[in-house]
């Protein structure tokens, strides 16, 4: 029920947010599919071909623009790890 909620909340925000596309909700909802998975734990610890997999998205350099965008506008708050054996840090506003 918390990650139904976490999406309805994030829906609601874009809903007059011009700069969030299709990739932009798919990455999001493939982050909170993450964290149900993980025990809804905030912050997640991730590697970007896990999000990406479950986003069905195979460019590297879209998942980390959207990644970055969703960072910058508020919606997540994203710390990469730049290390390959490291994963990143994504914490939820909810």
């Amino acid at each position: 029920m918390e990650q139904v909620k976490a999406l309805n909340d994030f829906f609601a925000a874009i809903e007059k947010d011009g700069r969030i596309s299709i990739t932009h909700i798919g990455i999001y909802a493939a982050l909170l599919e993450y964290r149900m998975r993980n025990n809804f734990i905030n912050p997640v610890v991730l590697f970007s071909h896990d999000i990406m997999g479950i986003a069905k998205i195979s460019a590297v350099k879209t998942y980390y623009k959207c990644i970055r965008e969703l960072n910058d506008y508020g919606y997540i708050k994203y710390i990469p790890s730049y290390k390959n054996n490291q994963g990143s840090k994504v914490f939820f506003n909810s």
